[in-house]
């Protein structure tokens, strides 16, 4: 450590390390106080975004419970536009697909599904990709639903895999592959889920293999 013996000298120090670090000190300081003011604006903005969409959605949900559903849909496609980026424009595709099957269009309903699949994040994938499941299933494209459950990562499923254990339990049943339908429903049994239906699947399984079963 240097010690100056006078004030002179501890003046030229000073001088000497500004000029040799003053310059990387200042633009630390600009850099640092820009990275503040973008962070805050950036938080602010994406507050501000999803405040928006929050009352666009509530709009939605009113046109809907009022039955105007040429207003729903073009307040959805307001949300898609101007806030594809938050949760709510997931939302809103959730209810456009759910519009459309029950106008009986399941396979605009699919289109709009994958889309919504395609952007969702966390929880709300799920609940997109299981609503296609249960669509596929519906259009009788049992094996297509399989796959998609297939796709799907397990350890990303936690909180869901009771969902998709029974609806693969159901596509097997529509497949009438029987066994690995109960092996389905047993897992999906087994991890907790509660479902009012799984059990009520699980015994008609048996009783219809009861049925099939050769006499002795």
């Amino acid at each position: 450590m240097e010690i100056y013996e006078t004030e002179e000298q501890q003046v030229e120090a000073l001088k000497r390390w500004w000029r040799e670090n003053g310059v990387a000190t200042l633009v630390g300081v600009i850099v640092g106080v820009a990275l503040i003011v973008a962070w805050n604006f950036w938080k602010h903005y994406k507050q501000d975004q999803s405040l928006q969409a929050s009352a666009l959605y509530e709009q939605l949900v009113l046109a809907a419970n009022q039955s105007n559903s040429e207003s729903a849909e073009k307040i959805a496609e307001r949300i898609h536009q101007q806030f594809g980026a938050t949760a709510y424009s997931t939302y809103a595709g959730l209810y456009q697909a759910k519009s459309k099957v029950e106008a009986k269009d399941l396979d605009a309903a699919q289109q709009i599904l994958k889309a919504t699949l395609a952007s969702a994040d966390d929880e709300l994938e799920h609940v997109a990709r299981l609503r296609l499941i249960r669509l596929l299933l519906a259009k009788g494209e049992y094996e297509q639903g399989l796959q998609l459950i297939a796709e799907t990562d397990p350890a990303a499923t936690i909180g869901f895999s009771g969902n998709y254990d029974e609806l693969k339990g159901d596509l097997y049943v529509a497949l009438e592959r029987l066994d690995e339908a109960r092996t389905a429903y047993q897992s999906a049994l087994g991890s907790d889920y509660q479902s009012p239906l799984l059990q009520l699947k699980i015994d008609d399984l048996t009783q219809a293999e009861i049925i099939a079963a050769p006499e002795q």
